[in-house]
C-alpha cells in the first residue's frame, strides 16, 4: 500500500499585470500608492523589485520608488499589497521619475535599494 502524500501546491499565483493599479497599504493601514510595474531579473529568474508611486495626487507628481519584493505581503482578503515600511521611511527612501528608471543592472545600485528597505538582495 503507497502510503498518502501530502498536497503539493504552489501557494498564491498572479500574473503580474493582475497586480498592476493594486493599492498598497502599511500594516498600520494607511495608504502608500499603488503598484506601477513589476520588474523581472530575466537571468535569474526572479521579481527584482517593484515599482511603487507615492506622493502624488490624482496621478500627477507621483514619486517612484523601487522596492524590494521581499518587503511585501498579499492581502488577500482586501485585494492589496501591504508593505512593510512606514509613510516616514517611504517619504525618504532614494526615488526616481517615470523618465530616469535606475539602472538595477548595477549591483551597487541595487543593493543600496535593498539595504534601505532592510532587506538582503537576493543575489548576494
Amino acid at each position: 500500500m503507497t502510503p498518502v502524500q501530502p498536497e503539493k501546491t504552489l501557494g498564491i499565483v498572479l500574473s503580474g499585470s493582475s497586480l498592476k493599479g493594486d493599492k498598497v497599504v502599511n500594516y498600520q493601514g494607511e495608504d502608500l500608492g499603488k503598484i506601477e510595474e513589476i520588474m523581472i531579473d530575466l537571468d535569474r529568474g526572479r521579481v527584482a523589485y517593484v515599482v511603487l508611486s507615492f506622493g502624488g495626487f490624482l496621478g500627477m507628481g507621483d514619486k517612484l520608488f523601487a522596492v524590494p519584493w521581499q518587503a511585501f505581503s498579499v492581502d488577500t482578503t482586501q485585494k492589496r499589497l501591504v508593505l512593510n515600511a512606514d509613510k516616514e521611511l517611504l517619504r525618504k527612501a532614494p526615488g526616481f521619475d517615470k523618465n530616469n528608471w535606475p539602472d538595477m543592472a548595477d549591483l551597487s545600485l541595487g543593493s543600496t535599494l535593498y539595504g534601505y528597505y532592510g532587506y538582503k538582495p537576493y543575489w548576494a
